[in-house]
């Protein structure tokens, strides 16, 4: 069974920073893309950074040169560094996992999701 955990969202003022992480941990054989989503209260799910093995990593335009995707592929964990943070960037956050399982099987995991509120 693969489990993704996440950690480090919170509540911050306008401005101030945060650092997601997303650990995955099971019988995983290969993991080529991370993702991060984000979904605010009525609104749909975006793409809010991905980055794959041996690419540029790519955002959404409103957090281009705010957010930073990172990733560690030695302790399957995706990382997400916030700056500037601004209220509407308020959402729960979700990172993403497609990936291929040691039985060969293809699987599409999710984190539990992790708040980040913004907010004076």
């Amino acid at each position: 069974q693969v489990q993704l955990v996440e950690s480090g969202g919170g509540l911050v003022h306008p401005g101030e920073s945060l650092r997601l992480s997303c650990a995955a941990s099971g019988s995983i054989f290969s993991i080529s893309d991370m993702a991060w989503y984000r979904q605010a209260p009525g609104e749909e799910r975006e793409l809010v950074a991905h980055i794959a093995t041996g690419a540029f990593p790519n955002y959404a335009d409103s957090v281009k040169g705010r957010f930073t995707i990172s990733r560690d592929n030695d302790k399957n964990t995706v990382y997400l560094q916030m700056n500037s943070l601004k209220p509407e960037d308020t959402a729960v956050y979700y990172c993403n996992m497609p990936m291929r399982l040691s039985d060969g099987r293809r699987y599409n995991a999710w984190g539990q999701g992790t708040q980040v509120t913004v907010s004076s």
